[in-house]
């Protein structure tokens, strides 16, 4: 059984696992059931029910999906030539919790924290929501 969760967070998508400058910001929202993910332009890459999606989170964090058929490899930070989170990502970001309860959670460990910007705690809470969400991840 599936309880309504909501969830939200600026992602990035790594295009190539070579070159830092493809490895994208995304806005990905959980809510009412829908994965939604959102590039810089603001244009939908999916928006589907959070039950046709699949996949797992890997050793190293990074929380591999599979939707409508498409693996995306989504990390919680980007490489410093990455492009930054455009302004319409952040204030939707802002939109979305606005009202809402900040996520329950413990946090993000202390070496996450300072050695990896608390990326490995961003992909920890997605593969968590997305779980709850009714997405089968294993």
């Amino acid at each position: 059984m599936t309880h309504p969760v909501a969830h939200a967070s600026i992602v990035y998508w790594r295009r190539s696992i070579w070159n830092g400058r493809r490895c994208v910001p995304v806005l990905m929202t959980l809510d009412q059931g829908w994965l939604r993910a959102r590039d810089r332009a603001s244009a939908d890459l999916f928006a589907v029910p959070a039950g046709q999606v699949s996949g797992r989170l890997s050793r190293l964090g990074t929380l591999l999906l599979t939707v409508g058929g498409r693996r995306y490899a989504l990390v919680g930070r980007g490489s410093d030539i990455s492009p930054k989170p455009s302004p319409e990502q952040r204030r939707d970001f802002a939109d979305f919790w606005a009202g809402r309860p900040a996520p329950a959670s413990g946090g993000p460990g202390f070496l996450d924290l300072v050695f990896n910007g608390a990326a490995a705690w961003q992909t920890r809470t997605w593969r968590d929501a997305l779980a709850a969400g009714g997405a089968a991840l294993r």
